[in-house]
């Protein structure tokens, strides 16, 4: 995978300010930056005039593919601190089987962020954040993670020379811990959720000075992320779908989407059809569900979180109101799946398309056969589900049968199972 350099200077870079989420106070762009002064996100903010003078949509044909082709739209303003890894457009694969029995005439495709660095979706935010980081100055970085996004951190930390600290619930799956210490991040193992080591990180960040990577406590993931948007809407011709399904649990990639689009409009590359955003969530963990249900503007933390989707087994969002303000803006909804339904989509899509989706992702398929039943997506739909990690990452159910050799082989009873 051909990585994307720049020669000479800065980067042609059009960040005008950081914009606290919740009440638009401004804070400068050039220096480290977490949560605002309300305890929210800062949103990075650019001279979207500047943008559409400077880039006209024609100049992509001639980039390579890569997040990077975007960076008029980045933050990133000298070549020696980008920090890549090779992160590719990643493709749009249709499930024709599937939408030939349920769709009729509509389209169900799946983005497949399963094929960028690390094998999930996290390597575009963490490519941005530990870019920016090495930019600022950051020698050591921590996150809590559910497993994906700690790998992410831990080989762009790796890549850029920066000490990684990451904290995952003790029952992450094995892969994931031995993915992120085989990276060199020191890997703490803890008997909770991933709140739980949100609280030590943030613990150490005040005790000893590490920069928290935090979902949504920096302001740079959102950018890495909102390239999803982008790309998608490149893929399509610059016309977006009728329905987005997103497996949410921190919100990073819906709420950057939301935010790519915005931007995209502003520079004349889109008109102002959005897609219906909807927050897919497990029954076990639902917490943006029950606010979107109760109109709410704040999700309360999800008491007893469980779900075998861990990446979505996130009891609390910072970023809960702007989650919720994408998707009632867009006319979405938010819809919580069974695990049974889970796994069950999972083994489905598996078997008749030959893509081996994430759990997570599988929840997003569960969700849309279930909207599809309950008339809240329409068969005729063009309908995108994000894949946010390959699905090799993942324990899968036994399977096979054993055979000895020099044993005698039924092959009538065989080719009849």
């Amino acid at each position: 995978m051909a990585e994307y350099h720049w020669t000479g200077g800065e980067l042609p870079t059009f960040v005008s300010h950081l914009e606290c989420s919740l009440t638009g106070e401004r804070y400068p762009a050039d220096t480290l930056q977490t949560l605002s002064k309300a305890g929210r996100p800062l949103l990075v903010r650019y001279d979207l005039d500047g943008v559409s003078r400077a880039l006209p949509r024609e100049a992509l044909a001639t980039r390579p593919q890569t997040l990077w082709r975007y960076r008029e739209l980045l933050p990133m303003r000298r070549p020696e601190n980008v920090v890549s890894l090779g992160e590719v457009v990643t493709p749009l694969i249709p499930l024709p089987r599937i939408a030939a029995r349920l769709a009729r005439g509509g389209e169900i495709l799946v983005k497949d962020e399963g094929r960028l660095p690390t094998g999930s979706f996290k390597a575009r935010g963490l490519a941005l954040a530990v870019s920016m980081a090495k930019e600022l100055g950051v020698e050591t970085m921590a996150m809590p993670t559910n497993g994906n996004a700690g790998a992410a951190m831990a080989a762009y930390c790796a890549r850029a020379g920066i000490k990684a600290y990451v904290f995952c619930p003790d029952d992450t799956p094995a892969v994931n811990v031995r993915e992120i210490a085989m990276q060199g991040a020191e890997v703490l193992l803890v008997d909770g959720l991933i709140d739980d080591c949100g609280r030590l990180v943030a613990e150490g960040e005040r005790e000893v000075g590490w920069f928290n990577c935090s979902t949504l406590r920096e302001p740079y993931r959102i950018e890495g992320k909102k390239t999803m948007g982008i790309e998608l809407a490149e893929q399509l011709g610059w016309q977006l779908p009728d329905v987005i399904f997103y497996p949410t649990g921190g919100g990073t990639g819906i709420i950057g989407m939301w935010k790519a689009f915005t931007e995209l409009e502003a520079i004349g590359w889109i008109g102002p059809k959005r897609p219906r955003m909807v927050v897919v969530q497990a029954e076990g963990c639902a917490p943006m569900v029950k606010a979107w249900e109760e109109g709410a503007e704040h999700a309360p933390r999800w008491q007893n979180a469980h779900t075998f989707a861990a990446g979505i087994r996130v009891p609390q969002a910072v970023g809960d109101f702007l989650i919720l303000r994408a998707v009632r803006e867009s006319g979405g909804f938010a819809i919580a799946v069974t695990d049974e339904a889970i796994a069950e989509a999972w083994r489905e899509v598996a078997t008749e398309e030959g893509l081996l989706l994430c759990p997570e992702t599988a929840a997003t398929y569960a969700a849309y056969k279930q909207a599809l039943a309950d008339g809240r997506v329409r068969p005729n739909d063009r309908v995108v589900l994000f894949n946010c990690a390959s699905g090799l990452k993942y324990p899968m159910p036994e399977a096979g049968s054993r055979l000895k050799l020099g044993s005698t082989v039924d092959w009538r009873q065989l080719t009849q199972s």
